[in-house]
């Protein structure tokens, strides 16, 4: 092919457009890089350069409901160390293991850690002021400071189930800690800088600090003088019964607050991994599961009375047994109560009335008044490990099921449970979900940031049927089984349970739990109260929910009301006494008096009281009981004397130490 003069013009203009094209391929590519790419792939090297130190956070302090502190963190300082940043490591390890009181080898070791960063532990987690100082004044390549968090219990033990703990990173683990930990936690900030790939710090780099965000404060709705109350009850229970378990709750039936929750066994939260799992990662009032006994018939009451069932005059006749499907399945009191009328049927939780009243509901109708209350299924309540319960599935029930459910045996629920049943029939017939948040704050304004509000469930009785229940169950406590939850001035309402623990396959014939649950004052509930105990061991009384668990909720109510400031009624059904009960008194406040002038108003009061004088002088300093106690008529009083009323500078010391 002859190749002419303008064959090779072409083939240069071709070959100048190829490589006009090659060069304007590759700087479209440089711009695209420089350009689009710049951000992604400068993110793409800031990662393969940059070194982050975590810096925790202040978790959230927890209040209970009138701001009490009952957890809150106290924050100290840590070292940490990046190996690659420390060329001597041992003349490093010698001066930190000075400061911080650690073996030289230990900090060797974990200096020559090819970690990207370690903790120098344990003397070096958590350090004073005075070694943080220290360290710094040294200015060591490689080694940092940041702050960690240890949560402190000013109130110790209080409320620890409630409360729950945390882990070695300030994690929550159970209880309000884990069912809030995102809120409590907070966002951790940290200590940035640029490093190679040996983890070396690049020369001339810097450092930035990002600040941790504080998580936010939790106010609960528990209260810590209820608390208290509920505590000391159970250690009073604990220390005459020895049971294998015990739990208390109280609650606002009105808004499902949940104002005390205590159980036993209990453990301190500062030194949670001295006791046994079981102990600290189990709530036993929203964990427990076992069959409630005669609490449970307020649901068949209130079920009967809603339907029509059944009026509290009408006539049942109790022989001691009711026959159900060839069993004889007996009453508490042999020979059985006889002719009586339902309402007597309720205040002496007779068996065999309750079982007429499931026959006359059904199955179907029973066992949809019993899930109506919430039996069955989880409360919802604000706390991690909440238990179901057990029902009978109703195509397995036959007339022996319907029997033995109809007076709370065969079926397992839990105390919260019961409480919230409880809480529909002082709340008006309302069913309310249960909560232990009340409200949470911005850790450094103290603003409120989201306030919990009260949430009805559904209504599960009319508010008449309610009022009937409650007015029953106050003759219970006035006339009935429940008489020693009887409270002077407070208007209490409840009821007993007695329920025989399964071991074996078979119900066990030493093994109970005894339970009470009431409300107070029971025209207008305030509070609702649950105690239950599992395996009592009283040394002399019999095992009845009665004698046992129902003083407890008694004296219970009559604090927490009093602490809140509702005023004792006259109002209301007063207590039948046994023959052989004592009347009680109230004792008269003599204190400033001199002897004559308490003579005198002992004397004109008409109280049958004896009176015992301790010491000398004219006037009475103190006595024992105290003015307004009540007492059973014929008590001592102890008179304390002194030369000088109360308030004034002659008094007796010796004389006060009684």
């Amino acid at each position: 092919m002859r190749v002419t003069r303008g064959l090779v013009r072409r083939r240069l203009l071709l070959l100048l457009l190829c490589l006009l094209a090659a060069v304007g391929g590759l700087l479209g590519r440089l711009f695209y890089i420089q350009m689009v790419q710049s951000p992604w792939l400068g993110a793409q090297a800031d990662a393969l350069w940059r070194r982050n130190i975590p810096v925790a956070g202040i978790r959230g302090t927890i209040y209970d409901a009138n701001m009490h502190e009952l957890v809150y963190t106290a924050s100290a300082p840590s070292v940490i160390a990046v190996p690659a940043q420390i060329e001597d490591k041992r003349g490093t390890a010698m001066k930190l293991a000075h400061i911080l009181k650690m073996p030289e080898e230990r900090v060797l070791t974990l200096l020559q850690k090819r970690d990207a960063t370690v903790y120098i532990s344990p003397g070096g987690r958590r350090i004073s002021e005075r070694q943080a100082t220290q360290i710094r004044d040294l200015q060591l390549p490689g080694i940092y400071l940041t702050e960690e968090g240890k949560r402190a219990y000013p109130e110790g033990a209080l409320a620890a189930q409630v409360l729950g703990i945390t882990g070695a990173d300030n994690q929550g683990l159970t209880g309000v800690e884990k069912e809030y930990d995102r809120e409590l936690a907070g966002e951790k900030g940290y200590i940035s800088f640029f490093a190679k790939a040996s983890g070396e710090k690049m020369p001339g780099s810097g450092q930035v600090y990002v600040p941790p965000t504080d998580g936010e404060d939790l106010v609960l709705t528990i209260d810590e003088q209820i608390q208290r109350f509920a505590e000391r009850e159970i250690e009073q229970a604990v220390a005459e019964y020895n049971p294998d378990e015990a739990t208390v709750i109280v609650a606002d039936p009105k808004t499902g607050a949940i104002l005390a929750m205590a159980n036993y066994p209990s453990f301190d939260p500062s030194h949670w991994r001295d006791y046994p799992s079981s102990t600290y990662n189990r709530n036993l009032a929203i964990w427990k599961t076992f069959e409630p006994g005669s609490t449970f018939k307020i649901v068949t009451l209130s079920a009967a009375l809603q339907e029509g069932k059944v009026s509290l005059n009408d006539r049942f006749y109790d022989p001691g047994y009711y026959e159900v499907a060839g069993h004889r399945i007996k009453c508490w009191k042999a020979g059985g109560h006889g002719s009586q009328s339902f309402l007597n049927v309720v205040e002496n939780s007779c068996n065999p009335g309750f079982i007429a009243l499931g026959e006359r509901l059904g199955k179907t109708t029973l066992f949809s008044y019993i899930r109506k209350f919430g039996f069955g299924q989880k409360t919802g309540i604000d706390l991690p490990g909440e238990g179901r319960g057990i029902l009978f599935k109703e195509s397995k029930v036959g007339p022996l099921e319907l029997a033995t459910t109809a007076f709370g045996q065969g079926v397992s629920v839990t105390p919260i449970q019961q409480v919230m049943a409880m809480s529909a029939i002082a709340n008006g017939g309302l069913l309310m979900k249960p909560h232990v948040a009340k409200e949470f704050l911005n850790h450094d304004t103290h603003q409120v940031v989201q306030t919990v509000q009260p949430e009805v469930v559904r209504r599960v009785v009319s508010a008449e049927t309610a009022a009937k229940v409650r007015q029953t169950l106050e003759s219970v406590v006035a006339r009935g089984t429940g008489k020693n939850a009887y409270a002077e001035g407070y208007r209490v309402a409840g009821k007993t349970g007695t329920a025989q623990v399964v071991e074996n396959g078979r119900y066990s014939s030493s093994h109970y739990i005894v339970s009470f649950i009431g409300m107070a004052p029971a025209n207008d509930p305030k509070l609702v109260a649950y105690v239950a105990i599992d395996h009592p061991r009283p040394r002399q009384s019999a095992v009845f929910g009665g004698t046992i668990a129902a003083p407890i909720v008694g004296r219970l109510l009559a604090d927490s009301l009093a602490y809140l400031g509702v005023q004792p009624s006259q109002q209301g059904l007063s207590k039948k006494r046994s023959w052989n009960e004592p009347v009680m008194v109230t004792v008269p406040d003599l204190i400033g008096l001199s002897m004559g002038e308490a003579q005198r108003k002992t004397m004109t009061s008409g109280l049958n009281l004896r009176t015992q004088v301790i010491g000398t002088g004219k006037y009475i300093v103190s006595q024992a009981p105290a003015g307004g106690s009540r007492v059973p008529e014929g008590s001592t009083v102890r008179l304390f004397l002194g030369d000088a009323p109360p308030g004034g500078s002659g008094i007796d010391k010796a004389s006060q130490n009684h």
